[in-house]
């Protein structure tokens, strides 16, 4: 159950949100990124002959799969903007994400790859949201995105609503 003080945090999350919003209008939705980690699993077809089944391009595709034990499961960091994601990073099979990794993945993976795909955002200045994990709110990492002046946005503790990949998980066929 949610108590009274994390209710009135998400009010007042969501007002702030709200005002800045008809502020800025779509300049300050362009300039969020969010990010989060979430378990990608493999699946796989139930028989060798579905996997080999051939079928018209507007037919779906089967809906028979099951979870074969012990299929890989990869962690991922994913970040997005309103357009999409910007980067899917596979952690690498038995890395720890710490603070040490995830600051990282901003510096080496995750600010290229705005550079790149995102031309121009870097310079308008980034919203930055991810949640209240340790990883996330060590001293390291809030280090590096106040050296690039990334403003980071407030995540109300027990909010997952506001972190899409708490809600719904991502599966990705291999």
């Amino acid at each position: 159950m949610i108590r009274d003080e994390q209710k009135e945090s998400r009010v007042n999350f969501s007002r702030n949100f709200l005002r800045r919003f008809q502020t800025e209008q779509n300049d300050f939705l362009g300039r969020i990124i969010t990010g989060d980690e979430t378990w990608v699993y493999s699946w796989d077809p139930e028989t060798k002959r579905q996997s080999a089944e051939w079928r018209d391009f507007d037919e779906p595709r089967p809906e028979k799969v099951r979870r074969k034990q012990g299929a890989l499961k990869v962690m991922h960091m994913i970040f997005f903007d309103m357009n999409g994601v910007i980067l899917r990073w596979p952690v690498p099979i038995g890395t720890t994400i710490n603070a040490q990794y995830y600051k990282k993945v901003l510096q080496d993976k995750l600010k290229p790859a705005i550079r790149k795909k995102r031309p121009g955002l870097l310079e308008s200045g980034i919203l930055f949201h991810h949640d209240n994990a340790p990883v996330h709110t060590a001293r390291a990492v809030r280090d590096v995105l106040a050296g690039y002046k990334w403003e980071l946005l407030e995540h109300p503790r027990y909010s997952p609503d506001l972190a899409p990949f708490e809600v719904h998980r991502l599966d990705v066929e291999y």
